[in-house]
Order: structure tokens, then C-alpha cells, then sequence
């Protein structure tokens, strides 16, 4: 074998490198560039601890997938497990989803075959969301039938509700037009009207996200809109991933003092999906994991923890303290 030299090596691997780099980032292999960004990670932030006992919320979105059969044995009723182990030792706990609740069109027969022996044994402490998978059946109807005035009124089946002093907004990112125009008009009055310490919104398609779907500038507005309220954190799910990011404006740019923290939690029970491009702010991602997100809202904060199925090490946790904590409204 004629000898090369370690320079000489590592030239010409260079060289054949960067197309392949090229073609695996820019084309259509994403598949294989995403798992770059993937695998289990352990993180925790600094922040001190937040004092009382807060209500506990349990929150995924991209949940029951029913091309695979039976429910019982799918992954929305391992995150479901979890969140029974978690209801049940608190009676006051609650349950958030961030659309997509069924796959793969969000029929009725989706959600009493498939939702309904998984996430719907909690039903009466969900509060909803509804993600473009409800609406390939036409005006939501599975969706809607199912979960009823829970889902907030028509037409945009938008909703805004308390727990302790925090203020939660339930919205939806399906609509478009004058319905969405009209959600706008609803959050910036409702949010006028709060006089909560702390505000979280969700819905389902993230502004930011290092997952398939990328951001999302048709979220910009509402982004907007709950910082100028001084809102603290948003869920979204769509991305079939775990990710966090540190508090940022709606450019992206990072805002401890002012920005919001954005969770993606698309690990419900659906397929997983390769991520992308990792996005500026990123803190942690993950898409190798089912699990659900577990926050206790407290007095002037939160804290947060990641709860992932059996047998895997994604760990994320940490506290924060709300914006409108020290400020009188």
C-alpha cells in the first residue's frame, strides 16, 4: 500500500468532504445531517429555586398515532403512563396539549380508537390545542366532537383561562385571515385584561425551532403580542422533538430581561422526526426521546422538568422567575 502523508490525508479528505457536506445539508438528505443534533443530553439551569408549591402541568403535543395499532401498545400510551403516575399523586395537577392530538387526519374514529384508551383517560383535566393534523378532517370536526366547549368557541376555538396566578392562553395557529386577524385582536384585549403575575401561551406551530418544520414567521405576531405583556413562556409541539430555548424576542434575539421561553414538545407518542438546522438560542435538543414536559406553576415562576419514557437519559430541568414578579400592574 503506497503511504500518504498525515497533510496530504487530511487534504484530500477535506476535499471530498465538502461536497458531501454540501449535498447532505443543502439537498434532500436531512435525514442523515439531523442526527448531528441528536441523542440524549442531561441539562439543568442555574436558576435559583422558586418558592411554594405551585400547580403541576403536563404538557405534550403529536400525540396518538393510529397507523400502528393497537393503543395500548404505542408510545402515546407510554407518555400517558407518565402523566397518570403524575395525576395521581396530585389531585390539583392539570394537562396541556399542543395539538396533533391524533394522526394521521384527526378523524373521530382517531380520537375514541386511539386518543381516547391513551390521553383521553385524563380528559377532564385537558385543556387543548388543536395542530394541522385535526384539520385534514374538514373544519376540525374530530377535534372539536371529541373534546366539545373544552376546545374554546367557534370559529377559532381560542381560549384563555387561570391557574393560581398565572394566566394560560390556549390559541390556535391554524387559522388564517380575518379569523386569525380576530384571534390577534383577542389576545392583545385579553392580555390587557390579565392581572396575573405570570402569562403561558401555547399552540402548536413554534416560532423557533431547530426541528424539520424550521421557524415559523407567521407566529411573529402573537410572539409580539405576548411580549409586549411581559408573557414568560410559550409551548408548541409540530416538531416531533424535545427542544428549549433561552428567553428571546420574536427576531430571535436572545432577551433574558424581556424575552420568552419557548419549550417544543412534539414527543407525545408520534413518530420522531430528524431535526435540521440547530437555531440560535437553542439550549438543548433532542429527538431520539417520547416524554412529556412537566412544569409547576409557582407564585412568581416556574420550574420545569423533562420526564422521558423508560430507558432513555434525555434529563432537562430548571426554574425561572416570572418578568411581571416585581412589577405592580
Amino acid at each position: 500500500m503506497r503511504a500518504t502523508s498525515s497533510h496530504t490525508a487530511l487534504h484530500s479528505a477535506s476535499l471530498s468532504f465538502r461536497p458531501a457536506l454540501a449535498r447532505c445539508c443543502l439537498a434532500a438528505a436531512w435525514l442523515f445531517c439531523a442526527s448531528a443534533h441528536a441523542g440524549g443530553a442531561t441539562n439543568a439551569t442555574n436558576a435559583p429555586e422558586t418558592p411554594g408549591t405551585g400547580v403541576t402541568l403536563f404538557a405534550a403535543g403529536d400525540i396518538a398515532e393510529c397507523l400502528k395499532p393497537p393503543a395500548s401498545a404505542s408510545a402515546a400510551a407510554v407518555t400517558a403512563a407518565i402523566v397518570r403516575r403524575g395525576l395521581a399523586g396530585d389531585a390539583a395537577a392539570q394537562v396541556l396539549t399542543l395539538g396533533d392530538n391524533t394522526y394521521p387526519i384527526g378523524m373521530p374514529r382517531e380520537f375514541s380508537d386511539c386518543y381516547a384508551p391513551t390521553w383521553g383517560r385524563f380528559k377532564a383535566v385537558t385543556h387543548p390545542s388543536s395542530g394541522n393534523h385535526e384539520y385534514y378532517t374538514p373544519s376540525a370536526n374530530g377535534y372539536y366532537g371529541y373534546f366539545g366547549d373544552a376546545a374554546g368557541a367557534a370559529p377559532g376555538f381560542y381560549y384563555s383561562f387561570n391557574i393560581g396566578r398565572w394566566h394560560l392562553l390556549s390559541l390556535n395557529s391554524n387559522i388564517r385571515g380575518k379569523v386569525w386577524e380576530e384571534q390577534l385582536a383577542w389576545v392583545k384585549k385579553d392580555l390587557a385584561q390579565s392581572e396575573a403575575a405570570c402569562t403561558l401561551a401555547y399552540w402548536h406551530h413554534p416560532r423557533f425551532s431547530s426541528g424539520g418544520h424550521g421557524n415559523n414567521e407567521d407566529m411573529q405576531p402573537l410572539w409580539q403580542l405576548l411580549q409586549a405583556a411581559h408573557a414568560d413562556v410559550v409551548l408548541n409541539g409540530h416538531d416531533h422533538d424535545y427542544e428549549r430555548f433561552a428567553p428571546q424576542d420574536s427576531n430571535g434575539r436572545r432577551d433574558d430581561a424581556h424575552g420568552i421561553r419557548e419549550f417544543v414538545v412534539g414527543t407525545g407518542g408520534a413518530r420522531l422526526t430528524p431535526l435540521l438546522f440547530r437555531k440560535r438560542n437553542s439550549e438543548i435538543v433532542d429527538n431520539t426521546t417520547h416524554g412529556v414536559l412537566k412544569l409547576v406553576l409557582k407564585d412568581d415562576g416556574y420550574e420545569w422538568e423533562f420526564l422521558a419514557e423508560a430507558g432513555k437519559t434525555l434529563a432537562d430541568r430548571g426554574a425561572a422567575r416570572c418578568h411581571q414578579a416585581s412589577i405592580s400592574k
